[in-house]
C-alpha cells in the first residue's frame, strides 16, 4: 500500500515507529536512512492530510443580526484574533 493511501492515524503510527527505530543505536548508516527517507515521505503525506482536512473545516459564525451561518476555515491565529473578536454583534 502506497504511504499516501494510508489512513491518517496508521501513517502517524508508522512515522512514530520509524522514528522509535531510529533512536536506537544498533542500525547502521544505510538502514538509517533507509528509515529516515520513509520518514520524511509519511511526514509529507501527513502534512498533505492535514492540509485536506483544514480546507474541508467549516465554523460556524454568529451573524450581527443573531443568524448562523456557515464560513470556511481560517487560520487567523498570526494576525491575533480570535473567534470571540469576529462575532460580537
Amino acid at each position: 500500500m502506497a504511504s499516501s493511501e494510508l489512513k491518517y492515524e496508521d501513517a502517524l503510527k508508522r512515522l512514530e515507529k520509524i522514528v522509535a527505530e531510529l533512536d536506537q543505536s544498533d542500525l547502521d548508516l544505510e538502514a538509517r536512512l533507509k528509515k529516515f527517507e520513509e520518514g520524511t515521505k509519511l511526514a509529507r503525506v501527513l502534512l498533505k492530510k492535514l492540509d485536506q482536512a483544514k480546507k474541508k473545516v467549516q465554523l460556524l459564525v454568529k451573524t450581527n443580526t443573531g443568524d448562523a451561518t456557515l464560513a470556511p476555515f481560517h487560520d487567523d491565529d498570526a494576525e491575533g484574533e480570535s473567534l470571540d473578536d469576529n462575532t460580537q454583534a
